[in-house]
């Protein structure tokens, strides 16, 4: 499969969102490094990080390039027992949790900010999801406000803010998101 290649037009660089492959994974840890290092995201680093970003249940990942170098990531899965959005969106909607794909694993290199990749990652998963016949939903650690900025402003529904048990000593405040019935991830 073949990327999207987008001029940025405030600057000239070029955009790329393409299909991860798993040549692609050092530089995604390398990037996701930087970014639990400025941001702390992912809250846990995880022990494995390739893996955390090739969870069992994904069903796709995309990476974003900027002028040939890879600069962020984003997953899409299905939903696992410890996700939110899923169950609270089937049950407003009164269909099987099933029907919702869980996007994740996004983040963005600090040093790539600003251009609009974020929003990039975003519209592929959902077109992926929808491709598939899945709502977009997700869960966002309540206290990472760009990440909530980013998807409010592209129009997603906030669900409900839940607690969850990350450890036995440790609950966490997440924010369960969907996406609008009609709207692709860019509004």
């Amino acid at each position: 499969m073949t990327g999207e290649r987008t001029p940025a037009a405030d600057d000239g660089l070029v955009r790329q969102v393409r299909r991860r492959t798993d040549a692609d994974l050092g530089a995604c840890v390398r990037a996701l490094a930087e970014v639990h290092e400025r941001d702390g995201y992912p809250v846990n680093w995880p022990d494995h990080p390739a893996d955390w970003l090739s969870q069992p249940a994904l069903l796709a990942a995309w990476v974003a390039e900027l002028d040939g170098r890879i600069v962020g990531h984003i997953g899409l899965s299905r939903g696992e027992a410890d996700d939110a959005a899923p169950a609270l969106w089937s049950g407003r909607e009164g269909v099987s949790s099933a029907a919702a794909a869980v996007v994740g694993r996004l983040f963005v290199a600090p040093a790539a900010r600003g251009h609009g990749i974020g929003a990039l990652l975003m519209e592929r998963a959902v077109r992926e999801a929808r491709e598939r016949d899945l709502h977009p939903v997700l869960d966002v650690v309540a206290s990472d406000a760009s990440a909530v900025a980013l998807y409010e402003r592209l129009g997603w529904e906030r669900l409900a803010t839940v607690e969850q048990r990350w450890s036995p000593e440790r609950t966490v405040t997440v924010h369960c998101y969907a996406a609008a019935e009609t709207t692709t991830a860019a509004g």
